[in-house]
């Protein structure tokens, strides 16, 4: 054999075996590769500092600061003034607790519904998400295929639609429209400064940034993020090796934000604390000048990471992964005091309201119990679990501290509220489906806001009115009517018995669903959600579950 055919045969060999090796490796990893291209097309540099834009030197207005604190993916039973905190009660959120006894405890707050995105379009607008088409999350193309592979011989498997998925457009493309007006856009006439910073998740594409949603400055995180890299010598990991979607936040995300239109780059230290840090600059910033701060933290949405100095206060935990979500609350707490701390510093804490609430319940697929206690459900779901939260109000310039407030209020109704306050000119040439809350708060008026509250997600809808409760999954044919007066976790389905109800509130979701338009892309994946046991469990078909499309 010539030299010549041996070096093409160590070629061809060579390029052979590199192929083999790409094949087997795009096998098992082929869902990293949005990711990979992310970190190709837009890469995550250094740190960068943040130059923020300095304020008035002298105070300009007396209109009220509004700042708005949200928090992915806490569970009603993981705040300590809601009778839980997590440990079996041990894990203690006390400077949360502290907001709510110097503002109103909302007993009965409400998300518009029980995912991230369309409900984060909601709290911005005070509109149902889906009167502008926005019904589901932006997810990348094989996020669908891959839950549906790990799901292969569940009882209870999703429904994969591959020529949708194939259809939908990149995730960065799917933002909430321009015609939408936002919290910031309505305040700028009234003098608002505007800041985002935390999590995003409305749209990367130019078109759709925060700034061109109205906010002046914003340090932003697209979709998700790591809280430090996985190798970090202060952070203490937990990964779910049984949840898809933990698997593929793993393979593809990295520690990044971006600063107005910058491209990604490292945050400086746990991702936590840093938005915060970022949060007290803005404060200061702006302390003489009305402003608007929406602090959306990405705790403690997976993955699963906490500063070893907060997991090590946590040894009395004994699940592992418990511990770690656990500590990723004691972060956000922190946040929380900090916040307060500087408005006070800055003499501006009584003309300041401050309102916290959660985007969604906290899922199952993290594979904890009691999150969402007492409520059954979880986010994906529209029972309680999934949709009803912590929300607190504190205004000391006209809220007196230590009330509790049971009627139903809604993050929809966060635009109205501040707008109101603001003097702002709400919208008119709109629907507009939140309300002002704050005579009920102040208990200048008695009862609730009459208005219904109503969501939907493919074939999965809920309302609720005066109390009651209907829930319809279509792709079962199922029906719950509950009479949440007197039974507010949802233990007893009056469908079969209270015809009357159940017709007059099949009626007000059937106009309601008239109002609302066709999705702007359609979900590509149904997937079942149990309502009374979590990931680690599994479920049958005996269970109660109901389809989330997305």
């Amino acid at each position: 054999m010539t030299k010549l055919k041996k070096r093409l045969l160590t070629v061809f060999g060579t390029l052979l075996l590199i192929a083999i090796s790409g094949g087997i490796w795009f096998k098992y990893n082929w869902y990293k590769m949005p990711g990979i291209i992310a970190s190709f097309n837009n890469p995550t540099g250094k740190n960068q500092p943040i130059e923020w834009q300095d304020g008035p030197a002298t105070r300009t207005s007396d209109k009220p600061n509004v700042i708005v604190i949200l928090v992915d993916d806490l569970g009603f039973n993981e705040v300590s003034t809601y009778g839980g905190g997590m440990g079996n009660g041990k894990v203690k959120t006390p400077n949360i607790d502290q907001l709510a006894a110097d503002g109103v405890l909302c007993t009965n707050g409400y998300s518009a519904t029980a995912v991230c995105s369309p409900s984060r379009a909601a709290l911005l607008t005070g509109r149902f998400p889906t009167r502008a088409g926005y019904e589901f999350t932006p997810t990348a193309k094989g996020f669908g295929k891959l839950i549906s592979m790990m799901s292969e011989g569940d009882e209870v498997p999703p429904i994969y639609n591959a020529e949708i998925d194939n259809q939908l457009p990149h995730a960065d493309e799917m933002g909430l429209p321009a015609s939408e007006i936002t919290i910031p856009e309505m305040l700028k006439p009234q003098g608002y400064h505007s800041a985002l910073i935390g999590k995003w998740h409305l749209g990367a594409a130019d078109a759709f940034q925060p700034n061109k949603h109205g906010f002046d400055e914003s340090l932003w995180i697209e979709t998700g993020s790591l809280f430090l890299p996985e190798n970090d010598p202060n952070v203490v990991n937990a990964k779910l090796p049984f949840d898809p979607i933990d698997k593929f936040l793993w393979g593809n995300l990295t520690h990044n934000v971006r600063f107005n239109d910058s491209g990604r780059f490292n945050p400086d230290g746990f991702l936590t604390d840093y938005l915060t840090n970022e949060a007290l600059k803005v404060i200061e910033k702006n302390k003489n000048q009305p402003f608007f701060l929406y602090l959306a933290y990405w705790a403690v949405h997976t993955p699963l990471q906490a500063l070893k100095s907060d997991y090590d206060k946590l040894d009395f935990i004994e699940d592992h992964a418990e511990r770690v979500q656990a500590a990723m609350v004691l972060a956000v707490d922190r946040g929380v005091g900090k916040v307060r701390q500087a408005l006070k510093e800055k003499g501006i804490d009584d003309n300041t309201i401050i309102i916290f609430t959660s985007d969604n319940g906290a899922p199952h697929y993290v594979g904890m119990p009691d999150l969402n206690k007492p409520y059954r459900g979880w986010k994906l779901s529209f029972f309680e679990g999934g949709v009803h939260l912590p929300y607190i109000v504190s205004y000391p310039d006209s809220i007196a501290g230590g009330q509790t407030y049971d009627g139903r209020v809604s993050s929809l109704d966060i635009f109205s509220t501040v707008g109101t306050l603001a003097g702002a000119d709400l919208p008119t040439d709109r629907k507009i489906d939140g309300t002002n809350i704050l005579p009920y708060l102040t208990g200048e008026q008695e009862g609730e806001p009459d208005r219904p509250l109503f969501c939907k997600s493919g074939t999965y809808s809920f309302v609720i009115k005066n109390g009651w409760k209907l829930q319809v999954d279509e792709q079962q044919g199922k029906k719950w009517l509950f009479d949440l007066n007197t039974d507010p976790t949802e233990q007893n389905n009056l469908a079969a018995t209270e015809t009357e109800k159940l017709a007059e509130l099949l009626k007000l979701r059937q106009e309601l669903l008239a109002e609302q338009s066709d999705p702007i892309w359609k979900g590509a994946l149904k997937t079942p959600i149990p309502m009374d046991k979590h990931l680690k469990q599994g479920f049958t078909k005996e269970d109660e579950y109901a389809y989330w499309t997305n």
